[in-house]
């Protein structure tokens, strides 16, 4: 049987501009929450979100142009820039810079975005309806469009495997490492470019999100404490924005080139709720047998897991009902935390990113905590990890995502 191992990681999130700075920054406890000076919240009842520093006056500022071609970011959507940004990382990371043209052709990516081009539309709109229709750009169409991301990496790099895209809102980044294990498995391909990217903090994003009262509003001037997992004074997510982009190989391939490798994607668990448009159902039953069809296509046994990246979005209902799927399935204690206490809420980006902090948990051997857990909802038999994180050996990890419309997914890693 393919095997598929994790051979490259690339990472852009609020808490840091690659890799090593994120996950440092991660395990020292750090918040990339911060209040939104970019655009206008005035009239806003969020005002922050863990967002990409453009700006060239700040010390956090990120420079893109020292990756991106200026024509890259001319022309692209953030959520593409963001990807292609994160692609290259995890590209230059695995060593596929110099790949054969002929091994090219089983090189795939799967790469997508839960909202995808919501500024640029935004943006499109008012240069139709305030200046003129002719102002905008050609660009416009293929800069908005999530499977463009996937293209634009394909494009870039002659992968001419698989090119797919997925959107399955917050599950997306999930989905797509998911999705392309499986392809690797049946031989489509023998290495995947796979993960997600969103860019959705622009005034429509947020106003959104405010209008389905999704977003936490107490905490405008402490933007640090907003984001905060089961803890009883949670009010809502907290919106996040970067990119989380995973090389994925069939073993012996990476073996053969001599290939670092992370660890092992041994389980992909999918389920749907058929409950509701943005609430899980009361009784975390999808949640459950995505956890469980992982699991179960890892062919181990619940107690071997160690330590659970839940999707643990600071929402009042979804919190408690993942907590309680958690204890139904697991009984011994098992360990959880929700880095979305550090970065936010990265919509379709969520997935991967959290499957990246999972997979260096388990090659640091160190379990992030949730920030600003003060007083915890029922936790049952369920360890979580609060405020500082945790040394402990690991060798099973568990990655939840868990998105509207009633989508889960669950990803299984496995060190080596």
């Amino acid at each position: 049987m393919r095997r598929v191992v994790v051979t490259g990681m690339g990472l852009l999130t609020s808490l840091g501009n690659n890799l090593d700075s994120s996950w440092d920054n991660l395990i020292n406890t750090r918040s990339g929450i911060k209040k939104i000076d970019h655009f206008d919240v005035s009239n806003l009842p969020s005002k922050i979100a863990g967002f990409i520093n453009n700006n060239p006056n700040d010390e956090d500022y990120f420079n893109k142009s020292s990756i991106l071609e200026t024509r890259d970011i001319k022309r692209n959507d953030r959520f593409i820039q963001y990807g292609l940004i994160a692609a290259k990382m995890a590209i230059d990371d695995a060593g596929l810079e110099n790949i054969s043209e002929e091994n090219k052709l089983k090189i795939g990516v799967s790469v997508g975005s839960g909202i995808g081009g919501l500024e640029t539309i935004y943006e499109g709109s008012l240069t139709i309806n305030n200046r003129d229709p002719k102002k905008l750009s050609p660009f416009f169409i293929p800069s908005s469009l999530v499977n463009l991301l996937s293209g634009q990496i394909s494009i870039k790099y002659g992968f001419k495997g698989p090119n797919h895209s997925v959107v399955t809102a917050c599950a997306t980044g999930a989905h797509s490492i998911g999705d392309s294990g499986e392809m690797i498995k049946r031989g489509a391909a023998d290495v995947m470019i796979a993960g997600g990217s969103e860019a959705a903090v622009c005034k429509l994003g947020i106003a959104g999100f405010c209008a389905a009262r999704s977003l936490s509003t107490s905490y405008n001037d402490r933007p640090h404490e907003a984001s905060r997992p089961w803890d009883i004074d949670r009010d809502g997510f907290v919106m996040g924005e970067g990119a989380g982009i995973v090389v994925l190989e069939e073993m012996e391939f990476a073996k053969k080139r001599g290939a670092n490798i992370y660890a092992e994607l041994i389980g992909y668990g999918m389920s749907g709720d058929a409950h509701h448009i943005t609430a899980p159902a009361e009784d975390g039953d999808g949640g459950y047998r995505a956890m469980k069809g992982a699991i179960n296509m890892a062919g181990i046994t619940a107690d071997k897991v160690d330590y659970i990246n839940a999707h643990g979005t600071s929402t009042i209902k979804g919190d408690e009902i993942e907590l309680n799927a958690i204890s139904k399935l697991f009984t011994h204690n098992i360990y959880v935390s929700s880095t979305k206490s550090s970065i936010g809420h990265l919509l379709g980006a969520a997935g991967s990113v959290e499957s990246i902090f999972s997979i260096m948990s388990l090659n640091k051997n160190i379990l992030p905590a949730t920030l600003n857990l003060n007083n915890s909802i029922e936790s049952n038999n369920i360890n979580l990890i609060p405020k500082e994180p945790l040394e402990k050996d690991t060798s099973y990890v568990l990655s939840n995502s868990f998105g509207f419309g009633g989508t889960n997914t669950a990803l299984l890693f496995k060190s080596t």
